[in-house]
């Protein structure tokens, strides 16, 4: 016999505790199970430095919102990993943690059927709540280094002391693979970038941090289907920025003033040696030109609503490479360490469900997808710009709430805390 629940949320991270809060808030009884542990993510997959690159105000989880005393700071990891365990602690989740959904496909008497590693499950709604960043996309071109090279995704590195002496490489300038090329370079060690095509944006603009000005324009509430991209925004880098040290801008040219070496992107290894692109310029040019246009979108907003601010001198660019410098070849033997900045693959194989396309993004319109009773939440772009952080899962949480009131039948119940593994243990 299968235990049914008119609810199953898969996912125990940020979006699925808002979506039980959510469920909760209005008498409907469910089920969370969570692979690891609650922040398992925030836990085990950030380095000992990481901190948020949004400010703690934005922290508005269902409920919960950011109540400490630096609203304009950047809570560290640990921090995260707190607010994410108290907000549970708040108002007892019935989560399982330590539980894996191998298997979710539709019931023969309709409803899902959910297999997990502790038995069998029915239910008529299920929330998928697992984010979209699963398995480590590294490019088939790291089978080319030597076995002897030390190679890891951003998700395994820790710290500049957990690696080998000598350089590191840095593939990709991402959020992360930018950060910790920083953290690397701080700490003194001799750090190569392979830079791409992430943009960048100004931390701090004409007297306000850039994301408060973002947010009183409204972009966090602009809708993906109002987006000049549509869709593709959903596949866009984030901009690289800092949170550290109370929130900085990442300049990439001031890091090679001080002796990190940039390279184009990273396109083979041919007879014992590192050979990049010709795209260093470009991309440096790129990254610089996104920034200023959120710097112009800000003084837009400004003039048109007559707002007091103070103005600031145009960027001018510290460094640029040399002719010729962005294909120089490097040696592999100069390098001790490879870490693959590359992102994720989604994995979403588990589910036996026709709602995927042909690249496995579940079809879905704010979360709610083609086949009734199935649900997704916590996806970038889910909705809007906020949908992926702490600052729009709310808002998504209890869209989806309504429609599941709206289509089931519920009686408010006072529900009893069934998780057996202590919350945050």
């Amino acid at each position: 016999m299968r235990s049914h629940y008119p609810v199953v949320i898969v996912g125990g991270g940020q979006a699925g505790l808002s979506m039980s809060y959510c469920l909760k808030e209005r008498g409907i009884e469910h089920l969370v199970f969570e692979k690891y542990q609650i922040a398992h993510s925030w836990r085990s997959k950030r380095w000992d430095s990481f901190c948020l690159v949004t400010p703690n105000w934005q922290c508005q989880l269902p409920g919960f919102p950011y109540t400490g005393d630096d609203p304009q700071g950047f809570m560290g990891r640990d921090a995260i990993v707190e607010y994410i365990v108290n907000y549970a602690r708040s108002f007892e989740p019935p989560i399982r943690e330590g539980v894996e959904v191998t298997r979710l496909r539709q019931g023969e008497a309709g409803g899902f059927e959910i297999d997990t590693s502790i038995g069998d499950y029915t239910a008529d709604h299920v929330v998928i709540a697992t984010g979209g960043y699963h398995n480590p996309r590294i490019p088939a071109i790291a089978e080319r280094f030597p076995d002897s090279m030390t190679q890891l995704h951003s998700s395994q590195y820790k710290n500049p002391e957990s690696l080998p002496e000598g350089a590191v490489l840095v593939v990709g300038t991402g959020q992360s693979g930018c950060q910790i090329a920083e953290d690397l370079h701080r700490a003194g060690r001799q750090v190569h970038l392979c830079v791409g095509s992430a943009p960048r944006s100004p931390r701090t603009y004409r007297g306000k941090d850039v994301v408060d000005w973002l947010d009183q324009m409204g972009y966090y509430d602009l809708p993906v289907d109002e987006h000049p991209q549509k869709d593709g925004v959903r596949a866009r880098t984030n901009h690289y920025v800092s949170g550290r040290d109370g929130g900085k801008e990442i300049d990439l040219r001031q890091f090679a003033t001080e002796g990190m070496q940039l390279h184009g992107r990273l396109l083979r290894i041919q007879n014992n040696q590192l050979e990049f692109g010709d795209d260093l310029k470009t991309n440096l040019d790129q990254a610089d030109g996104v920034a200023e246009s959120i710097k112009r979108t800000i003084d837009t907003f400004i003039e048109k609503h007559h707002i007091e601010a103070p103005t600031e001198p145009p960027y001018v660019p510290l460094w640029e490479p040399t002719e010729g410098e962005e294909a120089i070849a490097l040696p592999v033997t100069e390098i001790s360490t490879v870490i693959w900045a590359t992102g994720y693959h989604m994995d979403f194989r588990w589910i036996e469900l026709p709602v995927f396309d042909g690249k496995g993004y579940p079809a879905h319109n704010r979360g709610i997808t083609p086949l009734r009773g199935l649900y997704f939440l916590g996806l970038p772009w889910l909705y809007t710009w906020g949908s992926g952080r702490f600052s729009g899962i709310a808002r998504d949480a209890h869209y989806l709430v309504d429609c599941i009131a709206s289509r089931h039948q519920v009686t408010p119940v006072v529900m009893q805390t069934v998780n057996e593994v202590a919350i945050g243990s």
